[in-house]
C-alpha cells in the first residue's frame, strides 16, 4: 500500500495556530511564496462558478497550461499592489484567487469530499455475480484482456468447472497465449477510447512489461487521457506520482488533487492516502473520519490506522467500535460459498 512520505510542516504560518495543530487546515502559497494555513480541513480548488469573476481583474501570467478537458478559463484576482491572492491547484494548473475565495472554495470541497464516495464504485463488482469484489482486488478477482472485465476468483472457479479452460468467463474470447497477443488485445481495447485499457496500458509501461520498455512519462500520459475518461483508477496513480515525485518533479498538492477527485468517486486506496497525508500534517481528527470511510469500505489498512490513533488518543472507543463493525459487515458483504471454495482450493 502506498504511502507518502513524511514531510517537513511550514515554518511561516498565519497566526491561526501551530503547523501541526489538529485544527484541519489548509496550506496555499501568495504571490510571495508565503504559506497560508487557513483553519479548514482540505487543500482549496475552486469550482466553475467560482472561476467566473470580474473580466477587469488581472490576469495570472506564468501559470502552466491546463490539460485537455480541464477548466479553460483561469482565476483572476482583483488589480492592484494591495490585491491579496493565492496560488491554488485547478485541474493541474497554478492559478490565483483572493484568500476570501479560496478559502469559501476549500469549504465547499471538504463537504463534498466527506458527504461522497462512501460507497465503492461499480467498476468494484464481478460482471458475472455482481457482488463487490474483497480487498485488495487483486488477490480477489483477475482482469481479462480482451474485455477488460475483472471476474471474481469464484466466478472464474464456476467457469473452469463448466469447461471453459482457455476463454474468457465473462465475453467468451479465447485467452491470450503471449505477451505479444496479450499487448494487441490491449491496444484493440484502446483505440476504442475504453479508460480501463489506457489506464492498463499504463500501467505496463509505468511497470515495464508485456515486453515494453518502462517510460514513466507515457504512463503518466496514457493515465492522464483515462481519467479524463473517468478512470478512477488513474487518478489514484497520478496522486502517487505527483506526490511522491516518482518518475516526474514533486507536486504534493497536484498528488492530493487527484485523490481526492478518486475519493469522491469511491476509491478505497484514495481515502486511505488522504488520512495518511492528514495524519502528516497533523490534523489527526480529518485522518480518522478519512480512515473510517476507508474501513467501512473494507480496508484493513485504515481499520489498523485507527486502532493506533485509538492507542494514542486521537481516536475514540466509539470510533474504534464503529470501524471495526463497519469493517466487518464489508467484509461480509463480498463473501459467496463459490468465492470461499475458491479461496480453498487456491484459485
Amino acid at each position: 500500500m502506498l504511502s507518502p512520505p513524511p514531510t517537513r510542516p511550514d515554518s511561516n504560518c498565519l497566526p491561526f495556530g501551530p503547523a501541526r495543530s489538529i485544527i484541519p487546515a489548509v496550506r496555499i502559497l501568495t504571490p510571495h511564496r508565503r504559506s497560508l494555513r487557513f483553519p479548514i480541513p482540505v487543500r482549496a480548488f475552486p469550482t466553475r462558478e467560482q472561476a467566473n469573476m470580474s473580466e477587469d481583474a488581472a490576469l495570472v501570467v506564468g501559470s502552466p497550461p491546463s490539460p485537455a478537458g480541464a477548466l479553460k478559463r483561469p482565476v483572476f484576482c482583483p488589480p492592484g499592489p494591495s490585491a491579496s491572492c493565492s496560488a491554488i491547484w485547478v485541474s493541474g494548473s497554478t492559478l490565483l484567487m483572493s484568500d476570501a475565495a479560496a478559502a469559501q472554495a476549500a469549504v465547499d470541497l471538504h463537504q463534498r469530499l466527506m458527504a461522497s464516495g462512501h460507497e465503492r464504485p461499480e467498476g468494484d463488482a464481478c460482471p458475472i455475480c455482481f457482488d463487490l469484489i474483497g480487498l485488495p482486488m487483486h488477490e480477489h478477482a483477475k482482469r481479462n484482456v480482451c474485455c477488460m472485465k475483472r471476474v471474481c476468483n469464484g466466478c472464474a472457479l464456476a467457469a473452469y468447472r463448466r469447461g471453459m479452460y482457455n476463454s474468457c468467463p465473462f465475453c467468451r474470447t479465447n485467452l491470450p497465449t503471449d505477451e505479444a497477443s496479450e499487448l494487441a488485445m490491449i491496444q484493440k481495447r484502446v483505440d476504442k477510447g475504453d479508460a480501463v485499457a489506457i489506464y492498463f496500458l499504463g500501467n505496463q509501461y509505468y511497470y515495464g512489461m508485456l515486453g515494453l520498455a518502462r517510460d514513466v512519462p507515457r504512463a503518466i500520459e496514457l493515465w492522464r487521457e483515462a481519467a479524463e475518461l473517468g478512470s478512477i483508477n488513474s487518478h489514484h496513480h497520478l496522486g502517487h506520482i505527483h506526490y511522491n515525485g516518482d518518475g516526474i518533479e514533486e507536486d504534493k498538492p497536484r498528488g492530493i488533487h487527484h485523490w481526492q477527485q478518486a475519493a469522491m468517486k469511491g476509491d478505497v486506496l484514495s481515502r486511505h492516502m488522504l488520512g495518511a497525508v492528514e495524519n502528516i500534517d497533523g490534523n489527526y481528527q480529518l485522518a480518522v473520519q478519512h480512515w473510517m470511510i476507508s474501513a467501512k469500505m473494507g480496508d484493513e489498512g485504515s481499520l489498523n490506522e485507527i486502532k493506533e490513533m485509538f492507542k494514542k488518543g486521537h481516536a475514540t472507543k466509539a470510533q474504534y467500535g464503529e470501524a471495526l463493525l463497519g469493517y466487518r459487515d464489508a467484509t461480509e458483504e463480498v463473501k459467496s460459498p463459490q468465492r470461499e471454495e475458491a479461496k480453498r482450493l487456491g484459485v
